[in-house]
């Protein structure tokens, strides 16, 4: 079946869903003008307006006003009827920070309840992620600041997807988002966006192959996860009965964070790096934004970065340590703290294996405050106690993780091979 005649199958079924009142009518779409054409395509593919191409496009206010909403719809974190499904559940597995509705709520949000299978996009803040809803056995419903969207057949589901993740997709989704403080579109201008439908049979073989690479990411992805596990286990196996516990004001010279006032950013220069580059607890040095020698000069007396220094994030993606490993020139946004180990006490390596630890994890979640924005403060990372071994055994501990860390960079560079060839098909199937 080509792309023409899949458009007109999947048109025909909405007119009977119509009919047979499943689906409500809406308004035509507009024709594409030739002028919207992004490209010319392969033979046997189509331009379509998502929204003639979707069963169904929607969002969590569908059912009615904000005031009607607010009176009909309760929304609880307290184990209820109906799971409101949220970008963020995603990222943990479904299995912890659940919101929830009661029956009424969810028979009041019936344009938006959720079957499985459905792809759900974030349409506020962070434009760009992209979901395939699970079966989760249980009634489902859509949260709040996200979209939905129904194909007919959840056959059609899986090149929905892959097509969003693509540079094509992302590039589409930032197009149609506006916003000073936080991007966001609409389901209005979602369904009126143009992408391109390959044969049916051509979804399938693209699907196949980039269903193939992800399943080798994902295992790679498990197989670096588990050697983290490792070595937080080693961690506690070997210092879960130490006597010796220390506060981090003690074991650190300094402890503040980066500046907090934005500098002047140039195109080049030393990297100034933010949040994002350390929430895997390593330092990575991909920088957006750069500042000039002098710059770096005036700030670096704040923090006098030097190798084997300690870097932790405190909002957002809080909790993440990372070490600083090179003589790189660097400075940082006042989101990720600064801590200088006293080396006669303590090992820089084993710093970073006790704030990954389970009770420090435990302290850091217990010290973040804010209800929008969770923050950890300094004054709660200055209260942190840590167990501080005799340095040999800090060092066995560290030596144990370096062991560790070739097996992950050998893991890491297969990963990221497989992730370039899954990058580079995303760009040749769909530009």
């Amino acid at each position: 079946m080509d792309a023409k005649e899949l458009i007109e199958s999947i048109g025909e079924e909405k007119r009977i869903a119509i009919e047979n009142g499943v689906l409500r009518e809406e308004k035509k779409l507009a024709p594409i003008k030739d002028n919207e054409i992004p490209r010319k395509l392969p033979q046997g593919w189509e331009w379509c307006r998502l929204g003639d191409y979707a069963m169904k496009v929607t969002d969590y206010v569908a059912s009615g006003s904000f005031a009607s909403l607010k009176e009909n719809v309760l929304i609880t974190n307290e184990e209820n009827y109906a799971v409101m499904v949220k970008t963020a559940d995603f990222s943990n597995g479904f299995s912890k920070n659940l919101t929830y509705t009661d029956e009424k709520g969810y028979r009041f949000l019936e344009n938006s309840n959720l079957l499985g299978g459905e792809l759900i996009l974030s349409n506020i803040g962070s434009i760009g992620k992209v979901f395939i809803v699970p079966d989760l056995n249980r009634p489902m419903t859509l949260a709040s600041n996200t979209i939905m969207i129904r194909m007919t057949h959840n056959d059609y589901n899986k090149y929905m997807y892959y097509l969003f993740l693509s540079p094509y997709g992302q590039g589409l989704l930032q197009s149609i988002s506006s916003g000073t403080s936080m991007l966001k579109f609409n389901k209005t201008q979602l369904k009126s966006t143009i992408i391109p439908i390959a044969p049916l049979e051509t979804q399938n073989r693209i699907c196949s192959v980039l269903d193939r690479l992800q399943s080798v990411i994902n295992a790679r992805t498990a197989e670096l996860n588990k050697l983290d596990e490792l070595i937080k286990a080693r961690f506690v196996e070997m210092f879960s009965g130490e006597s010796n516990m220390m506060k981090m004001s003690n074991v650190c010279s300094i402890i503040t964070d980066g500046t907090h006032q934005p500098p002047k950013f140039v195109t080049e220069g030393i990297p100034f790096i933010f949040v994002s580059n350390v929430v895997n607890d390593k330092l990575t040095y991909d920088a957006e934004k750069f500042i000039t020698q002098e710059t770096y000069d005036e700030l670096i007396k704040r923090t006098p970065i030097e190798i084997g220094d300690v870097l932790l994030s405190t909002v957002g993606s809080y909790g993440h340590p990372a070490v600083v490993e090179s003589d790189t020139k660097f400075l940082f946004q006042r989101h990720i703290a600064y801590l200088k180990p006293k080396k006669e006490i303590i090992d820089s390596h084993y710093l970073h294996g006790a704030l990954l630890s389970p009770e420090s994890q435990r302290q850091i979640e217990e010290g973040v405050k804010g209800i929008a924005q969770k923050t950890l403060n300094l004054s709660e990372i200055k209260k942190m106690v840590i167990p501080v071994p005799d340095l040999s055994r800090q060092k066995q501990f560290s030596g144990f993780v370096k062991q560790v860390d070739k097996s992950k960079l050998a893991l890491q560079q297969s990963l990221d091979e497989t992730q370039l060839l899954f990058d580079s098909l995303m760009q040749e199937y769909f530009g």
